[in-house]
């Protein structure tokens, strides 16, 4: 059963309570409460046992499968291949984690979020797949099975399929032979999971490799390493980008600072080695459309929502300047940096930083209060995401912070603030980290875009407050 009893207990006890809840929202709060109340995970099993109970679509040779992992830029770079082939005229399901305003980010088929009415009906017969059979699946589990249901029965072509963590026990990692595995890059990240040291993590990310399929690997990457995985695992070849496009101009190794160049250059290279594949692919080859050029060139274009996005507000009648980016591990905060003195040089920060618990938050911040002119230029807020870092513990892990603003933790609230002192200041406003607190930020900014209710969250954090209560 996905959840113990008590799960269930409490959920029904508190949607009698609730009735403004949509049958779309109650079943949204049974899967945040999932991995809380079950998080204990035994390696793939559940999911071999929820995709084989779906038919194993993703399976089935009318699918070919772009499997994607990497520390940094796994979701831009699955964003623009699925761009690029969805204007080349094919189906494209595109699965990425975690979203922003909606949970119907998530699962996307040629660039269209699934409807409330395609996950309420899915779901429900996943957690029904799951109470039956009595598999108890944690929240990625099902949701990645959740897509799995959708792109089978919209039959898409294609599906590029981003992992959530790591790659060899991530719940995507089902699938048995990808068209193409993608790492993009690899850093300290979630070294607890997946170990301390970058060729430890490259193990687990290469955990994605399959036999007898390609691999291709970005430029930040322990190459020998994985290099070794792909032979041992016996992958039919092993590709760096520069195999496939050639070495890198001086201008281009010149936009080291844009994370977006890499992501790019990683993105063409992987659809350039799809369209060779498929032109030397007898089956199925009267169904294949061609990949110019400049559908690539044009396509990789694409950038997805909080990577180094641009917006002009006006407060107080003058312009203020936002950079939104979940840049949330050093390596990230680096980069942005980087692309902010590159862009701006002379620009004067203001940065609004909200985290998660699992990430370095002392090297995080640290870099940060490098560049700000006083630690008042910093702004502290807290998602009420469980997996989010509280302001208390980011002092604790760098009491430097304690000369920011932290006093109020309401991202809406501190947005409303920092941008009225960015303007008086005539300062860059920068709001980054955790996906978590963008959600907010960007209905602050005034961003017109689907977003889930917030009674969602107030629900399920009522649910979780009952269960330690139960405790």
């Amino acid at each position: 059963m996905t959840g113990s009893s008590d799960t269930v207990q409490l959920m029904s006890e508190t949607y009698e309570t609730n009735l403004a809840l949509s049958p779309y929202e109650k079943l949204l709060c049974r899967l945040y409460t999932t991995n809380l109340f079950n998080p204990k995970n035994d390696g793939l099993n559940n999911m071999y046992r929820l995709h084989r109970a779906l038919g194993s679509p993703m399976d089935q040779q009318d699918i070919s499968v772009v499997h994607i992992a990497g520390s940094n830029g796994k979701g831009s770079t699955a964003l623009k291949i699925a761009h690029t082939l969805t204007n080349s005229n094919y189906c494209v399901g595109l699965f990425g984690s975690p979203h922003i305003s909606s949970f119907r980010e998530r699962i996307q088929i040629n660039e269209v979020p699934a409807s409330e009415e395609q996950i309420q009906r899915c779901l429900k017969e996943i957690f029904d797949i799951c109470d039956t059979q009595n598999i108890p699946a944690t929240f990625f589990e099902v949701v990645t099975a959740l897509a799995f249901m959708i792109f089978a029965r919209e039959k898409v072509e294609i599906v590029v399929l981003e992992t959530g963590l790591g790659g060899r026990l991530d719940a995507t990692n089902v699938v048995k032979i990808p068209a193409l595995s993608v790492i993009t890059s690899i850093g300290l990240e979630h070294t607890h999971i997946l170990g301390d040291t970058i060729e430890k993590i490259a193990l687990e990310k290469g955990g994605i490799i399959k036999q007898g399929c390609p691999v291709l690997v970005g430029k930040n990457v322990p190459v020998d390493v994985l290099r070794n995985c792909a032979t041992e695992k016996e992958a039919s070849h092993f590709y760096e980008c520069d195999d496939l496009l050639g070495e890198e101009s001086k201008e281009e190794e010149c936009t080291f600072v844009d994370y977006d160049a890499e992501n790019s250059r990683t993105a063409t290279a992987a659809l350039t080695l799809l369209q060779e594949m498929w032109e030397k692919d007898n089956i199925g080859r009267e169904k294949r459309k061609q990949l110019s050029a400049d559908q690539i060139n044009d396509g990789v274009k694409v950038r997805p929502s909080c990577r180094f996005e641009e917006i002009d507000i006006t407060i107080s009648n003058a312009s203020v300047k936002v950079i939104l980016d979940v840049a949330h591990n050093p390596q990230a905060i680096e980069y942005l940096i980087a692309k902010l003195r590159y862009n701006y040089p002379s620009a004067h920060l203001r940065v609004i930083v909200g985290m998660s618990a699992d990430k370095d938050l002392k090297r995080c911040s640290d870099i940060l209060l490098e560049n700000v002119s006083h630690p008042k230029q910093i702004h502290l807020v807290e998602s009420p995401n469980p997996r989010a870092a509280s302001i208390d513990s980011m002092l604790d892990k760098n009491p430097k912070l304690l000369e920011c603003n932290c006093n109020e933790p309401s991202v809406s609230l501190q947005v409303r603030e920092a941008m009225t002192l960015a303007a008086t200041n005539n300062e860059l406003l920068v709001i980054c980290g955790s996906f978590f607190i963008m959600a907010d930020a960007r209905k602050e900014l005034g961003i017109k875009e689907p977003r889930d209710s917030a009674v969602i969250g107030e629900e399920t954090a009522r649910v979780i407050q009952r269960r330690q209560n139960f405790e």
